[in-house]
C-alpha cells in the first residue's frame, strides 16, 4: 500500500484569480450567499522563482512502470489502481477495471482517486510512492471539502425550493415555464433531474450531488430577466464558479453508457435527454472553460457529442474543447438556423436525434479538397460579426478599425519609453477580460502586485487608497475575472514561458496572452550572439503559438531610439521586420511631447490584417483612474487611413479645438462608480 505524504510548498507556475464573476441579482436578501472566507489569504504559500517543469505522457508512463505499477492507457487520463483506497472498498471492486480508479491526466499529472476522492499534483503522487513529504500530513486525502457556510446556505436554499408540479398556484408554474422556455419539458424530466424551483428568487435550481454517494455539494441558480425583446439568464453557483465542478446529469450516467452528449447549459440537457434518451452531460461554466479535474468522469465515453450552442463562440469552444478530450472520439454540432441550441430545437418541433447524427468529426488528417472548407466558409460569410471577435466596451473607437479581439491573432504593440505602454494595455485586456475572455499575463517588467494594482485601480475606475473599506467590494469582484499571472520577472527562456502558456491553455482555456515585454523576457542572454536573429526566433514561436493554440497573443515591444519629434512607424519596432510581417495587428501608442505641456498621446492602428482599416484616434489619459477611456465632454474624432500605399498621411491636431479623448460614449453595462473624478477639479 502506498502512502500519500503532501510536500509543505507545493510548486506553482500561475497564481489564478478565480473564475468569471456572476451577477447574484433575483436572490432575496435573506438567500444572498455572502463573500466565503478567504483563509488562503493569511495562508497562502510564495510561489517560487523556479518554475515547475511539465511532465510528459511519456514520462509518466516510464514512472508507472520502473515502480511496478500496471497502468491502462485512456483517452485524456492513465488509470492505475489506487492507493487510497481503503481493504473494505477494495472488497467492493469486482472487476479489474473498477479497481483501476485512480486517474492521472496524461497533459498535467495531476491525479484523481474516483473511489476516495483523493487528489493532487504529479509531484504529490511521486511523494507517497517514494515515501518522501511530510510526515504529519500522512493519509491526508487531497479534496477539499467544501466550507461548512457554504454547505449551510446550500442546504438552506434546496429546503426551501420546491418542484414545479407542487406551486400552490397553476399560474406561477406556467409563467415559470414560459420564462424558462420548458413549456415543452415534462414534469417528468425535471422530476428526473432533481431541478427545483426558488419562488422568493424566480430561479431554477440545480443540484450538484456527489458521484456515488448523492451527497449535497453545491447548487446553480438560474434567474431570468426580460431585456429588450429577449430574455437574459443571471446564474449563482454556490459554492462560487472556480470551486463549482458540477458536470449537471453526472450521478444519472451508467458505467455502461459509452455515448454522451456534452451541452453549455442545463435547460438543453433537459431538453436532449428528454427528446433522445441518450446520457446528457451540462458544463459547469458553460462555453468559458473545461476543467481538467472533470476529465476523469468522461473518460468512459467511446464518443462525445459537444452541442455547446447556437453562436460562433460556442462553436471555437466546442473545437478547443474536443482537444482535451481526444478529438478521434469527439463530434461537434454546429450551430446553424435548422440546428439551434438544444432547448429552442425542442421548443421548435425539430428533430434532435436527427441533428446529432449530423454532427462532423472534429478529427482528420487533412483537408483534401474545398469540400471540407466550405462549410467553415458558409458559417463565417453567415456570421460577420461574431467572426469579427469580441468587440471592446472601453475603446469604441477601436472597434471601427480593428472589428474586435479575435482569436489565433498576433498583435504587436510598441510605443516611446514612458508613453504608457503598460498602462493602455493592462486596461485593453482588463476590457476584454470583463467580457469572458480568459486571460494571462506575463509581466517581465514590473511586478504582478503592482500590475494587479493598477489593473484593480482601471477596474474601480478611481483610487482606492482614501476608501479601503470598499476594497474588499471590489477585490472581490475582481478576483473573480478570469484573469492569471505568470509568475515569471526579468529574463526568462522561450522554451520555459511556451509550456507556461501551453499549461494554461489546457488548464484555463486561456484565450488571450499579455506579453509585457520582449526585451525585458530576453534579457541579457543573447548579448554574446545575434540579437536580432535571436528576436526573431523569439517572435516566430509567439506567432507558432497563437495559431496552433487558437489563442490571441499580445505581445509589447519596446521601439528603436528615434528623435523626440517623430513618429513612430512600423519599421521603428526594434529588431527586423519580421515582428511587423508576423504581426496580424500592429498598434503604436504615439505620445507627442509639448513645450508646455504633458503633451498628446493616441492610438495608431498601423496594421490590420483582417480587412485592412487603418487609422487614429486620440487618447486622454486620467491619473486619478489610470485610464484611458474616460468618457470625455465631446466625441471623439477617429481618422480612418485610405492612402493608396495604406501609409499614415494625417495624425489628429493637437491644436485645433475639440480634440479630446477617443471613448466619448457611456456604457451602461456598469454600475454607476463613485470614485469616477470630478472634470471640474484638478487631479491630485
Amino acid at each position: 500500500m502506498w502512502v500519500l505524504l503532501r510536500s509543505a510548498y507545493p510548486l506553482r507556475i500561475l497564481l489564478p484569480l478565480r473564475g468569471e464573476w456572476t451577477s447574484r441579482r433575483g436572490l432575496p436578501r435573506s438567500l444572498v450567499p455572502g463573500p466565503p472566507r478567504r483563509r488562503y489569504r493569511k495562508e497562502a504559500l510564495p510561489a517560487l522563482e523556479v518554475p515547475l517543469l511539465p511532465v510528459t505522457a511519456t514520462e509518466i508512463r516510464q514512472y508507472l512502470r520502473a515502480h511496478g505499477i500496471p497502468f491502462q492507457d485512456g483517452h485524456s487520463c492513465l488509470r492505475a489502481p489506487s492507493p487510497f483506497v481503503g481493504a473494505s472498498q477494495l472488497k467492493d471492486q469486482t472487476s479489474a477495471t473498477a479497481s483501476f480508479s485512480l486517474f492521472i491526466n496524461k497533459t498535467t499529472g495531476r491525479f484523481l482517486c474516483m473511489t476516495s476522492l483523493a487528489e493532487g499534483s504529479w509531484e504529490d503522487f511521486q511523494a507517497g510512492v517514494e515515501g518522501r513529504g511530510d510526515g504529519d500530513r500522512e493519509g491526508v486525502l487531497l479534496s477539499e471539502a467544501p466550507e461548512a457556510e457554504d454547505s449551510e446556505e446550500v442546504r438552506r436554499i434546496w429546503d426551501r425550493a420546491v418542484p414545479l408540479w407542487e406551486l400552490p398556484e397553476p399560474e406561477e408554474a406556467q409563467l415559470a415555464r414560459v420564462m424558462f422556455g420548458l413549456t415543452r419539458v415534462t414534469d417528468d424530466t425535471l422530476r428526473h433531474f432533481s431541478v427545483r424551483y426558488l419562488r422568493p428568487a424566480r430561479s431554477l435550481v440545480f443540484p450538484w450531488f456527489s458521484p456515488g454517494s448523492m451527497r449535497l455539494r453545491g447548487l446553480k441558480l438560474l434567474g431570468a430577466e426580460g431585456q429588450g425583446g429577449g430574455v437574459h439568464y443571471v446564474e449563482t453557483t454556490i459554492p462560487r464558479p472556480g470551486a463549482y465542478h458540477n458536470l449537471f446529469g453526472l450521478p444519472l450516467i451508467s458505467r455502461r453508457d459509452v455515448e454522451v452528449v456534452l451541452t453549455s447549459r442545463e435547460l438543453d440537457s433537459l431538453a436532449l435527454n428528454q427528446s433522445t434518451g441518450l446520457p446528457t452531460l451540462a458544463l459547469p461554466r458553460g462555453t468559458a472553460c473545461l476543467p481538467p479535474a472533470l476529465l476523469p468522469y468522461l473518460e468512459q465515453f467511446r464518443r462525445i457529442v459537444l452541442w455547446l450552442g447556437d453562436d460562433l463562440r460556442s462553436w471555437e469552444a466546442a473545437k478547443l474543447f474536443a482537444r482535451k478530450l481526444n478529438p478521434k472520439r469527439c463530434s461537434l454540432v454546429r450551430p446553424g438556423d435548422q440546428q439551434p441550441r438544444p432547448l429552442e430545437a425542442l421548443n421548435r418541433g425539430l428533430n434532435l436525434s436527427r441533428i446529432l447524427r449530423s454532427a462532423l468529426p472534429a478529427w482528420h488528417r487533412s483537408i483534401v479538397s474545398f469540400r471540407q472548407l466550405r462549410e467553415e466558409v458558409l458559417g463565417e460569410l453567415s456570421n460577420v460579426e461574431q467572426v469579427a471577435g469580441v468587440r471592446w466596451s472601453r475603446f469604441p473607437d477601436l472597434n471601427r478599425l480593428l472589428k474586435g479581439h479575435r482569436k489565433g491573432e498576433l498583435t504587436v504593440f510598441t510605443g516611446p519609453t514612458g508613453s504608457g505602454k503598460t498602462t493602455f494595455i493592462s486596461e485593453y485586456a482588463l476590457d476584454l477580460c470583463t467580457q469572458g475572455v480568459n486571460t494571462l499575463w506575463g509581466s517581465f517588467e514590473i511586478s504582478n502586485v503592482r500590475l494587479a494594482r493598477v489593473m484593480l485601480t482601471q477596474f474601480a475606475l478611481g483610487r482606492l487608497e482614501d476608501q479601503l473599506d470598499k476594497y474588499d467590494e471590489w477585490a472581490d469582484r475582481f478576483e473573480d475575472l478570469p484573469l492569471y499571472f505568470m509568475t515569471f520577472h526579468g529574463q526568462q527562456s522561450i522554451r520555459t514561458v511556451i509550456d507556461t502558456m501551453q499549461h494554461a491553455v489546457y488548464v484555463y482555456d486561456i484565450c488571450h496572452v499579455v506579453i509585457d515585454n520582449l526585451q525585458f523576457m530576453m534579457g541579457h542572454e543573447q548579448l554574446s550572439t545575434d540579437r536580432i536573429a535571436a528576436q526573431d526566433y523569439i517572435v516566430g514561436a509567439f506567432r507558432k503559438f497563437a495559431t496552433d493554440s487558437s489563442c490571441h497573443v499580445t505581445l509589447v515591444i519596446h521601439p528603436r531610439k528615434e528623435d523626440d519629434d517623430k513618429e513612430l512607424q512600423t519599421a521603428s519596432i526594434f529588431g527586423s521586420a519580421k515582428a511587423s510581417q508576423e504581426a496580424d495587428n500592429v498598434l503604436i501608442l504615439q505620445d507627442r511631447k509639448l513645450v508646455t505641456g504633458p503633451g498628446k498621446r493616441y492610438l495608431q492602428v498601423a496594421k490590420n490584417r483582417f480587412d485592412g482599416d487603418v487609422g487614429v484616434f486620440p487618447l486622454e489619459f486620467n491619473k486619478s483612474s489610470l485610464t484611458f477611456s474616460i468618457p470625455p465632454k465631446s466625441k471623439a474624432r477617429l481618422k480612418k487611413i485610405k492612402d493608396d500605399n495604406g501609409l499614415v498621411v494625417k495624425k489628429p491636431s493637437s491644436s485645433k479645438k475639440g480634440a479630446v479623448s477617443q471613448n466619448s460614449e457611456t456604457y451602461s453595462s456598469k454600475p454607476p462608480n463613485p470614485y469616477q473624478p470630478d472634470p471640474c477639479k484638478p487631479s491630485r
